[in-house]
Formats: C-alpha cells, sequence, structure tokens
C-alpha cells in the first residue's frame, strides 16, 4: 500500500505539468507562425526596395541577381534628375486629395457617429445600414455617370473633384468604424458637461474627441490610405494637371515595355507617405482597432 502513494502522487502532479507546457507550445506555435506570416508579407517590399537599387539589366535577369552592383538610377530617373517627368506636381495632389478629404470626412462623419452611437436617432440600426449599402454598389458602375458630371461641370482634371469623390467613397466607413468607437465614451462625462454649461460644439471638442481619439486617429489613417492609393478614379477622371501619384506611377509602364527598377523606386517613395503615417500613429491605430474589443 505504502509502495503505490508515490506513483499516484507522481502521477497528480504530472498532469498538471503537462497541461501547463500544453498551452506553451501552442503559444510557440502561434508566434512562430506569426513571425513566418510577417516575413512572408515583407519579403516582397524587401525585394522591391533592393530591385529598386539595381540596374534595368541587372533587375531584368531571371533568375534575380541578389549581388548586382547597387546604382540609384532608378530613383534619380523617377525624380527627373537630367530630364523627364517631375514627381512633385502628382505627389501634390495625392497629398492635397487625401488630406483634405480625409479632414472632411472626420468632420462630417464625428457628428453622424456622435448621433447614431451617444445620442441614438430612431432606427439607427436602419440608417447604418444605409450607409453600409452605399459600398455595394461597384466604383466602376458609377464612373460613367460621374465623368459626364465632370465633364458637364468643368471639373475634368480637377482634384476638388477627387476630394468630394474620395471623401462620399470614405464616409460610410468612417461613420461605421466612429460609431463604435464613440459608444465606448462614458455617458456620464457628456452629462456632467451638461450640468456645467457646455453646448454640443463644447462637448464634441473637448469631451467626445478627446476620449475617442485613438478611434478617430485608426479612422483618419484608413481614410487616408484608402484616398492615397485609389487609382481608378484618378485614373479616369484626372490628366495632367491633377493627375495623383499613383497614375504618375501607371507612366512607367509603356510601349517600350517594363522598367522595373524605376517601378520599384517610384512604388517605394509614393508608399513611404502611407508607411510614415502608419508608423507614426501606430500606438493610436493599434488601440483604436482594439477599443471595446475587452469589455
Amino acid at each position: 500500500m505504502s509502495a503505490s502513494a508515490p506513483t499516484t502522487g507522481a502521477r497528480r502532479t504530472g498532469a498538471p505539468a503537462a497541461r501547463a507546457r500544453s498551452p506553451r507550445t501552442a503559444n510557440t506555435l502561434l508566434g512562430l507562425l506569426a513571425w513566418a506570416c510577417a516575413i512572408a508579407f515583407f519579403l516582397p517590399i524587401a525585394w522591391m526596395a533592393l530591385t529598386s537599387f539595381h540596374s534595368e539589366t541587372d533587375a531584368a535577369t531571371n533568375p534575380p541577381s541578389l549581388g548586382a552592383p547597387l546604382t540609384l538610377d532608378g530613383y534619380r530617373e523617377f525624380f527627373g534628375v537630367g530630364g523627364g517627368a517631375s514627381p512633385w506636381p502628382p505627389l501634390a495632389n495625392s497629398v492635397t486629395a487625401s488630406v483634405v478629404s480625409t479632414l472632411l470626412v472626420l468632420l462630417l462623419a464625428l457628428p453622424a457617429a456622435y448621433a447614431l452611437s451617444i445620442r441614438p436617432v430612431r432606427k439607427w440600426t436602419d440608417v447604418l445600414f444605409f450607409f453600409l449599402s452605399t459600398k455595394m454598389l461597384p466604383v466602376v458602375a458609377g464612373l460613367l455617370p460621374i465623368y459626364l458630371f465632370a465633364e458637364q461641370t468643368g471639373l475634368l482634371d480637377n482634384v476638388w473633384l477627387l476630394v468630394i469623390l474620395y471623401a462620399s467613397m470614405n464616409l460610410p466607413i468612417a461613420v461605421w468604424m466612429m460609431q463604435s468607437f464613440l459608444r465606448e465614451v462614458p455617458v456620464a462625462l457628456i452629462e456632467a458637461a451638461k450640468v456645467d454649461g457646455a453646448r454640443l460644439p463644447t462637448i464634441m471638442a473637448r469631451v467626445v474627441a478627446p476620449v475617442a481619439a485613438p478611434g478617430i486617429a485608426a479612422t483618419a489613417l484608413i481614410c487616408f490610405i484608402f484616398s492615397w492609393n485609389e487609382l481608378l478614379f484618378a485614373r479616369v477622371l484626372t490628366g495632367v494637371v491633377a493627375e495623383t501619384a499613383p497614375v504618375f506611377l501607371t507612366g512607367f509602364i509603356t510601349s517600350q515595355g517594363l522598367f522595373l527598377a524605376k517601378v520599384c523606386a517610384a512604388s517605394l517613395v509614393i508608399s513611404l507617405p502611407v508607411l510614415a503615417a502608419g508608423f507614426a500613429a501606430q500606438d493610436k491605430l493599434v488601440q483604436g482597432l482594439s477599443l471595446g474589443a475587452v469589455k
């Protein structure tokens, strides 16, 4: 009887240890999977950056040469050094269209989200569904009437037309995102501000906006990225004056062939504003996108 007691105790102590090792192993495997996915997504970007420093001859080799000499010719050609089109007007148009449309979206989406979350209107779910239904129409389906409207009103090749279009495209997404963020704002803060005599604009600016700042930052960043990357409207509705950076990038694909090193250099430069904005607001982006996930 006494000899069997240690065996039973060993079994009892071994079971919790095995259960403890099981979550640890699962976390290790999930970590390795996450690293593998991150490397898989990063490799094309790293390859594009490396190719941008090669000459056109080395970039076109198959299989590609990793040890080819590095050069800045692709960047010189992109920035128009020694002749060629300058990228600064398209980049300025993209900055104008993206920044102004994002500010306009925030200006319109914040009061709408406030009405749908903190002070809900009647049948507010139907209102949200209406906002979402506007995204169900394919963009190309509305291209012809928008083109005819722009032609009749003289707005073709005008950057302010892109501002209006980008704002209208991103507004439903912004309202949907921000109403979920604003639902996390404590109503007691708003009631206290009303007791102190604060009016609605003051409440929005000094109470709601600071509390929901991570959500607002996440919404602004996503709207900025969508506006910066948009190509279809900019390609059809602009020409020379209002040409944006993505449209300028397509100009490197000519009948003479694909200049791979130059395209990679241009793609990397055009991607830098989005990458910089995401890096600068990464803490707000993660905090905003996870807002309300843990109750």
